[in-house]
């Protein structure tokens, strides 16, 4: 399902922020495959490269995680696309134009994937039980969502990723919608690999 919430302050003399948020593991990864398959620029330092959890690459950009200190940044990604993850969006100035492209996915799936990306590291995976942090990711969605919808700076697109892998080319022709008719969906499309759908609810 793709919900489309329009409030936000025109701003016809600069480009937009294409921003993909959600949770992390929640496919924010794949989405960025799209859309720079799509013909976007995208904003990435390729310093943590691809892996076995990642085996596409995780499309990060280092300064995203010190927006509270420097977003001296931000000029150089209007009319870019930039991954942010949900608990960072706060942190975003409010003077600037964004599309975000939020994704949705299956809990226990974000969960599981989580757990095996700990595992492979080598890191304890009893810290915080399953429960517990449903219930922290679940509260956490809950906020920032309900802030989003309340910000005239964002434009939001939520979109289902486990809806999306199902139906390439009809959520490809909606982001691309969404985004002006700027890229190409097909391409966008053509990128999706069901053998990455590693953790299925």
């Amino acid at each position: 399902m793709i919900s489309l919430a329009k409030k936000f302050r025109k701003n016809d003399d600069r480009d937009y922020i294409t921003v993909v948020s959600g949770l992390p593991r929640s496919g924010t990864s794949m989405m960025m495959k799209m859309l720079e398959a799509g013909g976007l620029e995208i904003l990435t330092d390729n310093i943590r490269t691809a892996d076995e959890d990642n085996p596409k690459g995780y499309y990060e950009f280092e300064p995203v995680k010190k927006m509270k200190q420097d977003t001296s940044w931000l000029p150089d990604a209007q009319g870019k696309g930039v991954k942010i993850i949900s608990m960072l969006l706060q942190d975003l100035p409010l003077d600037y134009h964004y599309k975000v492209i939020f994704i949705r996915r299956n809990m226990s799936e974000i969960l599981a994937s989580q757990k095996q990306m700990l595992i492979r590291r080598g890191e304890p995976t009893d810290k915080v039980s399953d429960e517990e942090l449903a219930v922290m990711y679940e509260n956490h969605l809950r906020k920032i969502e309900a802030w989003l919808n309340k910000q005239t700076a964002f434009e939001i697109l939520y979109v289902n990723y486990n809806e999306c892998l199902k139906s390439p080319a009809k959520y490809s022709k909606k982001l691309n919608k969404f985004l002006d008719g700027k890229l190409n969906g097909a391409n966008m499309a053509s990128v999706i690999d069901s053998s990455l759908y590693r953790q299925r609810s």
